[in-house]
């Protein structure tokens, strides 16, 4: 029960996606990507809020653009954590749509939101919430968290 789906709108928030998905292939977590647009496979998306909690899914990060539906109806359908990354797509105003789409649910349907195109801190969040029931992957999140310290200590011996 370790799986995190990754969904997005498109093929073309793929590149932002990406960056989840390495974190989490860094993190040995397993992972299911697949493209379930909102507006145009319906169906799909209601079966997949609906079923994936009986697939092993743990968390659900789900990625869009422009209206950026796709979160919060997964969040509407789902008993799982969704993890919603705004993207700032070639229909996007400045990316605002998307992040206030995301971030302003209502009460009784949360999705956690990442920065504008911040799939990266998405995969971390969605270890995290993972690691909080998995010590090996609490470790791995651990010593990630101190490579980040190592690497501001070596930023900062450069400047001296």
């Amino acid at each position: 029960m370790n799986k995190v789906g990754i969904i997005m709108g498109s093929k073309s928030d793929l590149p932002v996606m990406q960056q989840a998905i390495d974190i989490l292939k860094g993190f040995d977590i397993e992972i299911e990507v697949d493209i379930v647009s909102a507006h145009r496979t319906p169906e799909k998306l209601f079966d997949y809020g609906k079923n994936a909690h009986t697939k092993g899914f743990a968390v659900i990060i789900a990625g869009a653009g422009g209206a950026a539906h796709l979160p919060g109806m997964i969040a509407s359908l789902s008993p799982l954590p969704v993890i919603g990354v705004p993207i700032k797509s070639s229909n996007s105003i400045d990316g605002w749509d998307s992040v206030l789409s995301i971030l302003q649910m209502p009460g009784g349907v949360p999705v956690a939101t990442v920065a504008l195109n911040g799939a990266k801190n998405a995969g971390i969040l969605a270890a995290q919430i993972i690691g909080s029931n998995d010590t090996c992957v609490l470790d791995k999140i651990i010593a990630y968290k101190e490579g980040l310290k190592q690497m501001v200590h070596e930023s900062a011996k450069g400047l001296k």
